[in-house]
């Protein structure tokens, strides 16, 4: 893992944003106070979301063609589920303006390096795989904020085709915006948040879905205090943003998957043997890994 320190800061003529959205709204929102862009285009298909996204103050132009949205452009985010990248880096290549720096905020790094190897033919020295690591668990530009990223991480992924100027550049956007920029490989990017942020997920939603409406229990929900809101609270996140991670990493989300059931498998069995000296080992070791390292 390597710090990447900011360059000097340099104002772009247009930056496109692809998905206005929560992240790349508050990408674009935040390089727009910052004045790092002389425009900051949207392109999105729902002209009502982009409509909302200038009236915000999000981006100052948009357009539902993707062609008119990326030529010319010298900067674009794909902010999009991972289920759609390949094809919007299809549709817009033959309108790429040379040596056009593209970057993304997808979660799953491996599979992004693989879509763009697929739609450009090879990687373009100018493709930044990138992950910020902040959010919401609601969605959409009405909850951009150009704070989003203060001192969060945004991980890149550089290949060995990747130009360093490019890297150094998309680095310089994120260190302006407030966050603290860190390198690693696509692969150990993938496995960490498998791990760290897809399990999880995966767990708050498969505990919801497990207790709605329960055929026993009938609905708890009005029954539940701190402990689950605050377990459950990513489980609003969006479906279809969380339905593509799940299948584009899938290989390392489900080794973590059996991983975790082997964990459970363990605590099971202490808590049918009364185990209290297990049980209080388990509990003392999690509780002070989590207030050695998580300090919030």
């Amino acid at each position: 893992m390597n710090d990447l320190k900011a360059a000097s800061i340099a104002t772009l003529s247009k930056i496109t944003i692809i998905g206005v959205g929560l992240i790349g709204g508050s990408f674009a929102k935040g390089l727009k106070e910052k004045g790092l862009a002389k425009t900051v285009f949207g392109f999105g298909h729902n002209e009502s979301n982009l409509q909302k996204a200038v009236a915000l103050g999000v981006i100052d132009e948009y357009s539902t063609d993707l062609q008119k949205a990326v030529q010319d452009s010298d900067f674009i985010m794909l902010s999009v589920p991972l289920g759609v990248m390949k094809h919007l880096m299809e549709q817009m290549q033959p309108y790429l303006k040379k040596g056009v720096i593209i970057t993304d905020a997808g979660s799953a790094k491996s599979s992004v390096i693989a879509a763009a190897q697929s739609a450009f033919g090879s990687l373009p020295a100018h493709f930044v795989p990138g992950h910020p690591i902040a959010g919401k668990e609601k969605s959409g530009v009405d909850a951009a904020d150009a704070a989003l990223f203060v001192d969060h991480r945004v991980i890149l992924t550089p290949t060995e085709q990747t130009d360093t100027d490019a890297v150094a550049l998309v680095a310089q956007l994120w260190h302006a915006l407030g966050a603290n920029v860190e390198s690693m490989s696509a692969q150990q990017h993938d496995e960490i948040f498998a791990a760290t942020s897809h399990l999880p997920h995966l767990l708050a939603f498969s505990l919801v879905d497990m207790l709605n409406e329960h055929q026993e229990l009938g609905n708890v929900f009005p029954y539940t205090a701190g402990g689950f809101r605050d377990f459950t609270r990513i489980a609003s996140s969006d479906a279809i943003m969380w339905r593509d991670i799940s299948v584009e990493n899938s290989t390392a989300i489900v080794k973590w998957l059996k991983q975790y059931q082997a964990s459970l498998s363990h605590l099971t069995e202490m808590v049918e043997k009364q185990d209290r000296d297990g049980l209080q080992q388990l509990f003392l070791g999690a509780k002070q890994a989590r207030d050695k390292h998580i300090k919030k």
